[in-house]
């Protein structure tokens, strides 16, 4: 039922207009057509798996507990990326994909054209929600020069070489910190694959209006945060707090979701959202309101407003891909220009 390739012509598509999405009508030339039900029980499958299966080496394989955090983070990469290759191929076989004609990788965004815009666009774009940090960082740092002039320190070559020698040293210890590995390359990796590239073209080719997708597959991925809730619970020894940080988690989860699910509809290249997951994660939280000065307030309203009136402009599908034309199903941006 799902081996022919949705492949769609220009003359056989006519874009409309429902209420929360522009939708593609498409004569699949008599090609099954793939239901809603069976994306939705794939994803829930796919979801639950990321979680579950990172209980598997002590539940299932009965190994003994790991015996340092590093051995035990080194499991937990294993077992996400079994999962992420379990959910590509999976995928593979549910989309109507006809091999020969299609590039695996082009499905799941995979791609090496227009890298740069996929890096370079996004980056700007997400940094704009950052405002009011990245003022507060720089202000940070001229206080620190401030305090150097003070001290009888000017700015010189030797102390230049000093900073840049500090944060090659920084770069150096991430590089080894297990803790970085997890935060900054296998969950932003593991998480899009599976999230983003697998999720999102099982829900399109279902059938599912633009939107929906956009907001229905963040709910997919907060389902793997809340693993959390009995970690946090038997930390705090509170089930209140436990509820309240794994709320705000999964709403914050929520939110980013939706928009790096955007952006992999909007530009069909994976990498936009994990250049944005990244960034994210490496900043943390947008600082909105300090006490030190209105100017991060400020920064932050004017990052806000840049960042709505920027969306659409810096993720215009002709950005990032070279002809929207003959899409398949997974291809939503191409009636969403």
């Amino acid at each position: 039922m799902y081996h022919n390739y949705f492949l769609i012509s220009p003359a056989k598509m006519e874009a409309k207009f429902t209420g929360d999405a522009v939708i593609s009508t498409v004569s699949y030339g008599g090609a099954g057509e793939m239901s809603k039900s069976v994306a939705v029980i794939a994803c829930t499958v796919m979801a639950i798996l990321y979680v579950a299966i990172l209980y598997a080496p002590t539940l299932i394989l009965r190994l003994p507990p790991s015996d340092s955090f590093q051995s035990y983070m080194i499991r937990r990469f294993i077992c996400a990326g079994v999962s992420s290759v379990f959910s590509l191929i999976a995928c593979s076989l549910i989309l109507p994909i006809q091999w020969g004609k299609s590039h695996l990788s082009d499905v799941y965004g995979i791609r090496l054209d227009h890298i740069w815009q996929a890096v370079i666009f996004p980056l700007t774009l997400t940094s704009l929600m950052y405002a009011g940090t990245l003022i507060l960082k720089l202000l940070l740092l001229l206080d620190l020069a401030q305090e150097d002039r003070e001290n009888g320190r000017s700015l010189s070559l030797d102390i230049i070489k000093n900073a840049v020698h500090e944060f090659i040293e920084s770069i150096s210890s991430m590089a080894s910190n297990i803790s970085a590995w997890r935060n900054y390359f296998v969950a932003p990796l593991t998480e899009e694959l599976v999230f983003r590239a697998c999720m999102i073209p099982l829900l399109l080719c279902g059938g599912f209006g633009t939107y929906k997708v956009v907001f229905l597959c963040p709910i997919f991925f907060s389902l793997a945060h809340l693993n959390h809730l009995l970690e946090y619970a038997q930390r705090s020894g509170s089930w209140l707090k436990a509820l309240i940080t794994v709320g705000f988690q999964v709403g914050y989860t929520v939110i980013f979701g939706s928009y790096a699910s955007f952006l992999f509809v909007r530009t069909g290249h994976l990498t936009a959202p994990l250049v944005a997951h990244i960034f994210c994660n490496c900043m943390g939280l947008p600082v909105i309101i300090s006490r030190r000065t209105g100017m991060i307030t400020v920064a932050s309203v004017a990052g806000l407003l840049g960042f709505i009136w920027l969306l659409f402009p810096l993720t215009s599908p002709h950005l990032y891909n070279a002809t929207t034309d003959n899409c398949m199903c997974w291809h939503r941006y191409c009636s969403w220009s």
